[in-house]
């Protein structure tokens, strides 16, 4: 925690002082960095250390002490300019002397109600993580126990957690992270559209296909290879393909709705290729399941990136 770095802050300015890397400003110890009007406040006009000072202890120990190559901030956008300043003042002092270490800070938007006001309660309060969570939760178990009265109170209490804490995530992840958003629960917890909602439901029905072909499909890898003819086989193929690509884009912009962006098209085409191709029972059924397994590796692969646990069955 902060209180970590405090006994390190003295030395730190002491030592950026004098190496003329900062230097005193109307009674505050200060650096000032090319194309920034307002400098880096280490210590205060009254002695004093502020957050500015910690968070420059905190990076010269993730770069001396734990030998850090890429540190990520995430705060909301408004500490944007702090954090060029802290970087620039890095540089400055010769902390980033290895071009290997990459600083980012990522910034993210605000939540918004209905209204398109700061989301919260109807008491002014600021809505807690807790309540959106058990909230979700239990709108999903509604919803579920609707569409599957037989189901356990076991599996009812797994599907339901797991599918309302992932639609609060990927509502979140989905959105630009640089832009506010309005939040609305039937939106997030709809059945139709870009929700984890829609995602998982698919994922299961495509689980539900490999179950109901009951081939040992390591044994099908092993003698059949996918052969792509029809264009829905193509175009579901050559989605797959982007997967990689889709998660070096979203490393490179540290932007995580360009990987939702993916696993939804990828739905989106593989209902395409699942309407146009029969796949148990036809000629081409190895082929096509070798393709739909391909499929689901993907989307659990992604929803695991996306911090969401998929469900085999709902």
């Amino acid at each position: 925690g902060e209180s970590f770095y405090n006994p390190l802050l003295p030395a730190i300015a002491e030592s950026l002082e004098k190496d003329g890397v900062a230097e005193m400003s109307e009674g505050a110890l200060c650096i000032f960095v090319d194309g920034e009007e307002i400098p880096l406040m280490l210590r205060k006009s009254d002695g004093g250390f502020g957050y500015a000072s910690t968070d420059m202890a905190a990076l010269k120990q993730r770069l001396n002490d734990e030998k850090a190559e890429w540190i990520i901030y995430v705060t909301d956008v408004g500490q944007k300019t702090h954090f060029d300043l802290v970087f620039k003042a890095a540089k400055k002092a010769h902390w980033l002397q290895d071009n290997n270490v990459r600083l980012d800070h990522v910034g993210f938007g605000l939540v918004l109600g209905e209204d398109g006001k700061r989301f919260r309660t109807r008491s002014g309060d600021l809505v807690r993580l807790v309540d959106l969570l058990d909230e979700a939760k239990s709108r999903c178990a509604k919803t579920i126990k609707e569409r599957r009265p037989e189901i356990s109170e076991q599996e009812l209490e797994h599907a339901s957690s797991v599918m309302g804490y992932g639609a609060v995530k990927y509502s979140d992840l989905k959105n630009n992270r640089l832009s506010n958003y309005k939040f609305s629960y039937e939106q997030m917890l709809s059945l139709q559209g870009d929700t984890a909602v829609y995602l998982l439901y698919a994922y299961a029905r495509i689980s539900g296909i490999l179950r109901k072909s009951d081939v040992n499909l390591g044994d099908l890898r092993k003698t059949v290879t996918i052969d792509l003819k029809a264009q829905e086989e193509v175009a579901l193929g050559l989605k797959l393909s982007q997967f990689p690509d889709a998660i070096s884009d979203t490393l490179e912009s540290l932007m995580p709705n360009r990987l939702t962006d993916f696993i939804y098209e990828l739905t989106e085409v593989f209902n395409q290729f699942y309407g146009a191709c029969k796949v148990i029972d036809s000629e081409e059924e190895a082929s096509r399941l070798l393709l739909v397994h391909a499929t689901a590796n993907v989307m659990r692969q992604t929803f695991e990136l996306l911090g969401i646990t998929p469900l085999e069955r709902i």
